[in-house]
């Protein structure tokens, strides 16, 4: 599996850091992670995770998971977890043995492994990314766990795609791997078809015709639309980058859009109506006649979108799960008005929570982005609440003096 580090080959090693742990690292040095803490943090005592655990729709898919990826598990000296999405583990499965020796590192139920909690670890890492993650050995930010080596997938509501969890197998240099990943990642897509199996179905409304449209605009250059026809079966098409501004258009006007009134948001000067209506005809032959409604355009099927998520966590005042959705601008090479408007404003609401959520790992997280690297006034802000004692404050000096020189 491209990528994959050998068991040996740690960060400090011949082949240096991957990307993706040098920025868990950072996330961890500006959270506050101490490199010698022995344990992660205790987040839920066995009352509460007796309740915590009973009421999560994972308990629904242990069984199965269990079943399919605990009995490999043991078998090779491994143990399984199973986090809810902050990063505390519910389930630990394992041999007695393997158990106790996960206990040493604070790797039980109750405890959290988040990266700002615990430094980076596989689990942190997914729910930090949305991604799979794999950690070996010296990867790992706390010296304590660098004799073991993790690697785990997020889990996700398939209704709503929600993040639920992450699944994470634990253990020795025998995880370090290609199949491992693949066994995660097929038990993790089996709990969430099996979650959607458990489903109660969609209760249609007379003129609802059961489609569904899921947008991904964030750092896409063109859209990607996955099309549910509420019987299961998935479709998925990449559109050109006049029909990703179009369906962004309508996906943020869901009462619809003259002609005029659309024209003006996706040219930049007159387009013509007739170029936005041969643009629509091409557009209804892609999607059908069911999902393009006209008089006035619309998209007639409920829609989701990565940046709608977005855009609701910051309503909520969820600033960590806003960052973990934000993959980048919206649409960023689109010059078209009114997406320009929609990336700008979303943007510039996520920028001003972070500055003043004065949380230097989220931050950090914002100033090692294409889009955020340059941001002179985040790069301030970091620093004014890094600690001088920190490991990470000399790269933020670095970077301003940068700044400082550039803006010069």
């Amino acid at each position: 599996m491209p990528g994959l580090m050998t068991p040996d080959a740690g960060p400090r090693g011949s082949r240096g850091m991957r990307a993706e742990v040098a920025a868990s690292w950072e996330r961890s040095a500006a959270a506050g992670v101490d490199v010698t803490q022995r344990e992660a943090p205790i987040a839920l005592e066995t009352p509460d995770l007796r309740g915590q655990r009973e009421a999560h729709p994972l308990a629904r898919v242990l069984p199965l998971l269990d079943d399919v990826l605990g009995r490999e598990v043991r078998a090779c000296g491994a143990v399984m977890a199973l986090a809810d999405a902050e990063g505390t583990l519910l389930w630990v499965c394992g041999t007695p043995e393997r158990l106790r020796e996960a206990e040493r590192i604070g790797f039980v139920e109750g405890s959290n492994w988040d990266e700002r909690l615990a430094g980076t670890n596989a689990p942190g890492l997914a729910l930090a990314t949305g991604r799979e993650a794999l950690i070996t050995r010296d990867e790992h930010f706390r010296s304590s766990v660098r004799s073991w080596s993790c690697a785990a997938t997020p889990i996700h509501d398939p209704g709503t795609s929600r993040l639920l969890g992450v699944l994470d197998v634990t253990g020795g240099d025998a995880i370090v791997v290609p199949q491992t990943m693949a066994m995660l990642r097929a038990a993790a897509r089996l709990a969430e078809a099996e979650l959607a199996r458990q489903a109660p179905p969609p209760v249609p409304t007379e003129r609802d015709t059961g489609l569904r449209l899921v947008l991904e605009l964030l750092g896409h250059d063109a859209a990607l639309v996955t099309v549910d026809d509420g019987r299961g079966r998935l479709s998925r098409l990449r559109l050109s980058r006049r029909h990703s501004e179009i369906v962004a258009l309508l996906a943020a006007s869901p009462t619809g859009l003259t002609g005029d009134e659309l024209g003006v948001l996706l040219y930049e000067e007159d387009g013509g109506t007739s170029t936005l209506r041969a643009e629509l005809n091409r557009l209804r032959s892609l999607l059908g006649d069911e999902l393009l409604a006209s008089r006035p355009y619309r998209l007639a099927a409920p829609v989701s979108g990565d940046w709608l998520a977005v855009e609701a966590q910051l309503a909520a005042g969820d600033l960590r799960g806003a960052m973990r959705g934000y993959a980048g601008p919206v649409l960023p090479r689109s010059t078209a008005p009114g997406v320009v408007r929609l990336r700008e404003g979303l943007a510039a609401s996520l920028r001003q929570a972070l500055l003043r959520s004065r949380a230097p790992d989220l931050m950090s997280t914002w100033t090692r982005s294409g889009w955020g690297r340059d941001d002179y006034e985040m790069w301030l802000a970091q620093r004014a609440v890094v600690p001088a004692s920190s490991p990470m404050r000399a790269l933020v000096d670095g970077q301003v003096a940068r700044l400082d020189a550039e803006l010069a």
